[in-house]
């Protein structure tokens, strides 16, 4: 079994980076997809220049691992954040600025508009009739704080 490993190198460097990458399919976060990357970049170089010795296969594997790894870490340190990404997990969050139509009067302030599958209870600084247009301004628990949006011709 080894001479066959060593008679192919590029095989089994392409079988280890194919087994890396399906490994990090089953949810590794991002561990093995750069060791896997680059066991297939070693299987290439493997198979463009056939007389790579072990030793020379083995440290490009390791400094392309630790290259590739570093090259993702600062990427993803310098990239710009979305303002999305800070309300990931606060759906209701994600309402601010949707515009949508009062399904019933406000009373005291307060009415309901229907937003995606749901009735959404809001909070108005005046009284407004039953189909306002409205903008969701801010977020106080359950309740949507909204404004209505005036029409300019």
């Amino acid at each position: 079994m080894i001479e066959q490993i060593a008679a192919q190198p590029a095989w089994f460097w392409l079988c280890i980076g194919g087994l890396l990458l399906i490994a990090e399919l089953l949810g590794t976060g991002g561990y093995l997809l750069w060791t896997g990357t680059a066991a297939i970049v070693v299987a290439l170089i493997t198979w463009i220049f056939p007389n790579v010795g072990w030793e020379l296969q083995g440290t490009l594997f390791a400094a392309l691992t630790l290259l590739s790894a570093i090259a993702w870490r600062s990427w993803l340190r310098h990239r710009p954040r979305k303002a999305s990404d800070k309300i990931l997990n606060q759906k209701n969050h994600q309402l601010i600025g949707l515009r949508t139509r009062l399904i019933t009067n406000t009373e005291n302030g307060f009415g309901r508009v229907k937003l995606a599958d749901g009735s959404w209870r809001v909070h108005c600084d005046r009284e407004l009739p039953a189909n306002t247009e409205v903008e969701v301004i801010a977020v106080d628990g359950i309740t949507l704080k909204v404004r209505p949006i005036s029409r300019q011709m």
